[in-house]
């Protein structure tokens, strides 16, 4: 027997390694008919802001060599439809909920993550750091360690759940953010987000996407991810929920080895919505070929 329960934290234990990166899943309920989500470990829902968004104008999504670049603009539906429309698919899923909370400014994170502190299949928080604070002057939470170590600290004190923040590449030193992160009291990190990425069509001379510049993820990322990974896995002691380009189980072994304890999946989806299948198989078997009886047992191991 292959033991693949990995622990995130003490609050939080995985049947499997594998989540759902926050924007590439939308909540869970929409590819409900079409994959078996509950092979997930988790879900990471799609970010929620307190009022509803519509996002950016199109094009916002564009196909780049290995990737993808995105320009959503955190287009969700809301806290209060959230709970409505929701809560009937949460309470019936066998993996841990982590909800992704997106805001404008402090105390927009703040209401919700009490709001949703109360319910019960609420296993914990993804928080969006790559938001543009408007009380800032438009000033990425995330990019400033202090500005971020503010913005974080209070939300220990507001729940006792699972508490995970996702770190952007686009900053001078990703391993200091992660330290702030863990003096913050935070259980974990997740990382990395995307990069920024721009294309333009050279008939029109126009830019493909509308904001001009936007967020390139996919296996383009990947060594990027990887490099931050292992960069942040010997500067702090919390766990490491690795995100950047995973499309095979070798990918998610790459990973773990890295130093991750677990990893979402994102721009795979798009194209191979039955990815986590196939991964969790080929999980299954390297661990029988490399004689691994507990696939927790491998994070961190890469000999570096």
């Amino acid at each position: 027997m292959v033991d693949l329960t990995i622990k995130i934290s003490d609050k939080i234990e995985l049947q499997n390694p594998i989540m759902t990166a926050s924007g590439t899943f939308g909540y869970g309920d929409e590819l409900s008919t079409v994959i078996n989500t509950n092979l997930y470990g988790g879900i990471v829902s799609k970010s929620l802001s307190l009022e509803p968004r519509i996002g950016n104008p199109p094009p916002r999504i564009v196909e780049t060599p290995s990737g993808m670049i995105n320009s959503i603009g955190l287009a969700n539906i809301g806290l209060s439809r959230f709970l409505d429309e929701k809560a009937k698919y949460f309470q019936n899923y066998n993996g841990k909920i982590i909800i992704n909370i997106a805001g404008k400014q402090d105390d927009e994170f703040y209401t919700i993550l009490k709001k949703l502190d109360k319910i019960e299949w609420v296993h914990g928080f993804e928080i969006n750091v790559s938001c543009p604070n408007v009380k800032e002057g438009g000033i990425q939470f995330g990019t400033d360690p202090e500005f971020m170590f503010k913005l974080i600290q209070p939300m220990r004190d507001l729940t006792d759940k699972f508490l995970m923040v996702k770190l952007s590449p686009n900053v001078t030193d990703i391993a200091q953010m992660a330290e702030k992160v863990q003096l913050a009291g935070c259980d974990a990190v997740s990382m990395i987000n995307t990069l920024y990425g721009a294309a333009i069509d050279i008939y029109s001379g126009k830019p493909k996407i509308n904001t001009v510049v936007g967020g390139l993820s996919g296996p383009a990322i990947k060594p990027v991810a990887i490099a931050n990974v292992i960069k942040t896995y010997k500067a702090v002691d919390i766990p490491i929920v690795g995100i950047g380009g995973i499309t095979t189980g070798e990918d998610v072994i790459e990973f773990l080895l890295a130093g991750a304890s677990a990893v979402e999946l994102g721009t795979v989806h798009f194209f191979n919505p039955n990815a986590v299948d196939e991964i969790l198989q080929f999980l299954v078997s390297y661990c029988k070929k490399m004689n691994i009886k507990r696939l927790r047992d491998i994070t961190g191991k890469a000999k570096i």
